[in-house]
């Protein structure tokens, strides 16, 4: 794998490139992604509990990740013919009939460092320690837009995760925020950045301003 010299990444930034061996074999990840989103996800260990629930998991949602154009790809700090293996209890333990996504081999954690994902609360039976589980939401441009760091111990909530990436695909399009606990289909905020006359002519259907004491119009709801 090739060190690719990162630390810390911000969200909007652009998410560097790098080979890895995968269970697919050797990708290079911007040609893997090509024009697609991609979520890339981090396991502390193959054959494990809670990451053998969560790989099964994106396995069962992947036609809800074709619909949004994200390609899912996972790592973990073993080697690939150890994630040729587990993949066969994921499929046992999710009853799958196929396991249709890559999984990165870092057993020497070059990715793990580079990209901010160890958890220094949780170490092997070495002593070292593991990945946490980290998540990446990278966009076609190869920005990333969105990153979650969960311990070890912590499972993945995939449908809040396919919730965020509802709105951050419908955001980068429209003129709008989602509000708390918002889902596909619910109303949208009009970003306080526009003006009336410009939120009147970026949404000809109009919105509803929201009375607050203050008497600013700044809570604006419309459908998207």
């Amino acid at each position: 794998m090739k060190d690719m010299g990162v630390k810390c990444l911000n969200l909007g930034d652009q998410f560097p490139n790098f080979e890895a061996e995968t269970t697919h074999g050797k990708i290079d990840f911007y040609e893997w992604m090509n024009e697609s989103w991609a979520i890339l996800f981090s396991h502390p260990s193959d054959f494990t509990p809670v990451c053998t629930t969560e790989l099964a998991r994106v396995a069962t949602l992947m036609p809800e990740f074709d619909k949004r154009n994200v390609k899912p790809i996972a790592l973990s700090c073993d080697t690939v013919e150890s994630h040729k293996g587990w993949i066969e209890d994921i499929k046992s333990y999710g009853k799958l009939s196929r396991f249709d996504y890559p999984i990165i081999a870092d057993n020497e954690r070059k990715l793990a460092i580079k990209l901010n994902m160890l958890d220094k609360d949780e170490l092997n039976a070495a002593g070292i320690p593991v990945t946490c589980r980290a998540v990446f939401i990278i966009d076609e441009d190869k920005k990333l837009r969105l990153q979650i760091l969960y311990p070890a111990t912590t499972g993945r909530n995939f449908d809040e995760i396919l919730r965020v990436i509802d709105s951050l695909q419908l955001t980068t399009k429209e003129s709008l925020a989602t509000p708390a606990d918002w889902k596909q289909g619910d109303a949208c905020m009009v970003l306080p950045t526009l003006s009336e006359d410009q939120a009147l002519e970026k949404f000809p259907k109009g919105f509803t301003t929201i009375d607050v004491p203050s008497k600013k119009k700044y809570i604006r709801q419309t459908q998207p």
